[in-house]
């Protein structure tokens, strides 16, 4: 049996015109990924994806079985306005696109913070609808201690920002905060809320909201990458991070891969397979068969329990373009993609 007949399946990443004509699957950063689907029997090939070409990429996957796609939500300039309905249109013609871009409205957008913040992974999050329910709400919540707001679609830090009050107030200006954003070389700022609320007013177009969570005093213990193929974790990567941290605290640290089955972090596997994921996929109503072929949860280090157990805070939920990956996530993709085009 060749390839062909068992399934042809499009890797989509993005880039420009060049790269288009000059891509090779084994020189990619997926490289792994094509080698393990071919080694399932499936006929994979790379898609470059940008909206100068966007017809061509439409007539590309519309003779594919499965789509599995690599697009951050924000690169640069540009977003994903053009490839989603793109995606969509694949999808109702009958192949399977994942992460469909339903789903990741669903799971891949910091609003999943606050629709699941009491099933265990949670915080006491809040969501703002609009500029005006945040100029109320806010300064109560800052008198608890810093806080952390999150607009709704981004990645790399975009629309990160940690605050805190200072204690100091000017006249005609108000309380000052000290402002801190998540993108790498980020300077620490002092400047009056309102004024600092005044640059969120683009996060609330087109029906965004902002996700305000309490800022995690162990963050500099690091975060836990979770990564999961569908419902099952395939491995972990822990991170010394410096975002939201001061400048001085230095660059962040490597991320340590380590495969599912790594001691340390056996009791959020548990939590994630047998708890957490079931609970997301009922509030959220996603299907088993529809969750992304790989994504991953962001986790922070909570309180200790009263035993010296540690706990964990989602911060974030990656589904549109996660890499990099642990060394035994491309074979479970693969298995993955093959046993879904088996079943239709």
């Amino acid at each position: 049996m060749t390839p062909k007949t068992l399934g042809r399946v499009a890797l989509v990443w993005r880039g420009d015109l060049d790269t288009r004509t000059q891509v090779r699957a084994e020189t990619s950063r997926l490289a792994p990924v094509f080698e393990a689907l071919a080694r399932e029997g499936l006929a994979a090939e790379p898609v470059v994806f940008c909206e100068e070409a966007a017809a061509e990429v439409r007539a590309q996957l519309a003779g594919m079985n499965a789509v599995l796609v690599w697009v951050d939500p924000i690169s640069g300039e540009r977003d994903r306005s053009e490839l989603d309905p793109l995606l969509r249109a694949v999808a109702s013609d009958g192949v399977w696109v994942s992460a469909h871009p339903e789903v990741i409205l669903k799971m891949g957008v910091k609003d999943v913070l606050y629709r699941t913040r009491d099933l265990g992974w949670g915080a006491d999050t809040h969501r703002y609808a609009s500029l005006e329910d945040m100029r109320a709400d806010l300064p109560a919540r800052l008198a608890g201690g810093p806080r952390v707001l999150k607009q709704n679609r981004g990645n790399g830090g975009q629309g990160v920002w940690k605050l805190a009050r200072t204690g100091d107030r000017v006249p005609e200006a108000g309380d000052i905060v000290e402002v801190l954003h998540a993108q790498r070389g980020s300077a620490v700022e002092h400047l009056p809320l309102a004024a600092f609320l005044d640059r969120l007013v683009p996060y609330f177009t087109a029906g965004g909201c902002v996700i305000d969570q309490p800022f995690q005093p162990r963050l500099p213990e690091g975060m836990i990458r979770c990564y999961l193929v569908q419902d099952r974790v395939v491995g972990f990567g822990r991170q010394l991070i410096k975002a939201l941290l001061p400048p001085e605290a230095g660059e962040p640290g490597p991320r340590i891969m380590s495969d599912a089955d790594h001691p340390p972090f056996q009791a959020l596997r548990a939590l994630m397979e047998g708890d957490w994921v079931p609970a997301m996929m009922r509030r959220l109503e996603i299907a088993p068969a529809d969750l992304p072929v790989i994504w991953d949860a962001d986790f922070l280090y909570g309180p200790k329990t009263a035993d010296g157990a540690d706990t964990y805070v989602l911060c974030e939920i990656n589904v549109s373009g996660v890499l990099p990956i642990p060394d035994t996530a491309p074979a479970a993709i693969a298995h993955c993609v093959a046993r879904r085009l088996a079943v239709g």
